[in-house]
C-alpha cells in the first residue's frame, strides 16, 4: 500500500495497515467521543497492538471519564493519560482566574496550549504515527483532511485520519450493529464533546461544532491539536 492509494482504502484497512507498520509506535489520541469508540472497536477486532493515549485536560466531563472505562473494561485496553504541566495550569488559574478562556481568543489558546498542546506534543514525542477520529463534515476546519498524511505541525510525523470519508450516519450505525460504548452527553445533543467549560448542547440544525468554544466564530473552532496545513 502507497501513500497514493489511501484515499480508497477502508478504515479497516487503514487501521490494519497502521499495525504492520507501527504497531504500539502508533498512537490514538483519543478523546473518547463516538468516532475514537469507532476506531477503538475496530483495532479490538483486529487485535492491534496500537497506543492509545488521552489528554486530561482536568476540565473533563465527569460522563467522559465514565466512558473512559468502560472501553478500558470491555476492550481490555490501557489508556496512557497525559496532564498538562502542573506549574503552568498553577501560574494561569493564579494570574488569570478560572475562565481566562472566555475573555479573548488570545487567552483561549493560551489555556488550549497548556492544557492541551504541551501534553499532545509529549505524546507524540514518543511515537513515529498518530491516529484521529476526525471527519471531513464535522466543520469548516475539517473539510479538506486527508485519510494518511504528512503532520508537519507535528515535526512530520505521519498523521493518520481513518474515518475521515465516514458521515455521521455511518459512525452512528456502526455503535448500533456493534453495540459501542459512547459518552452519555451524546444522547444529550453533545455531537463534539471536549473541556467542560468549553462544551454544550447544540440545537437541531446548529452545525456539529457549535457547541464547541460557541462564542467563537466557525473558523476559528480549533484547540490548536489539529490546525490546517
Amino acid at each position: 500500500m502507497n501513500h497514493y492509494n489511501f484515499e480508497s482504502k477502508s478504515a479497516q484497512e487503514i487501521l490494519k495497515w497502521s499495525i504492520s507498520e507501527f504497531g504500539p509506535k502508533a498512537g490514538l489520541a483519543s478523546s473518547f467521543g463516538m468516532e475514537d469508540m469507532v476506531i477503538i472497536d475496530v483495532l479490538s477486532q483486529l487485535k492491534g497492538d496500537i497506543t492509545i493515549f488521552t489528554l486530561d485536560t482536568g476540565r473533563l466531563h465527569e460522563e467522559t471519564y465514565e466512558v473512559m472505562e468502560r472501553a478500558r473494561s470491555k476492550y481490555g485496553v490501557t489508556i496512557k493519560v497525559y496532564f498538562p504541566n502542573k506549574e503552568d495550569v498553577e501560574n494561569l488559574q493564579r494570574n488569570k482566574g478560572f475562565f481566562s478562556f472566555r475573555e479573548s481568543m488570545e487567552n483561549r489558546k493560551e489555556c488550549c496550549s497548556i492544557r492541551k498542546i504541551e501534553p499532545l506534543n509529549r505524546a507524540l514525542s514518543n511515537l513515529d504515527a498518530w491516529i484521529t477520529g476526525l471527519r471531513r463534515d464535522q466543520g469548516l476546519t475539517r473539510v479538506d483532511v486527508e485519510k494518511v498524511a504528512i503532520d508537519d505541525n507535528h515535526n512530520s510525523i505521519l498523521k493518520i485520519n481513518p474515518l475521515a470519508d465516514w458521515s455521521l450516519k455511518m459512525i452512528e450505525e456502526y455503535i448500533k450493529i456493534n453495540d459501542v460504548p459512547i459518552n452519555a452527553l451524546h444522547k444529550k445533543n453533545y455531537p463534539s464533546i471536549g473541556c467542560a467549560p468549553c462544551t454544550r448542547s447544540i440545537e437541531k440544525g446548529e452545525d456539529i461544532r457549535s457547541g464547541r468554544w460557541w462564542w467563537e466564530n466557525p473558523e476559528h473552532k480549533e484547540c490548536g491539536l489539529h490546525p490546517r496545513s
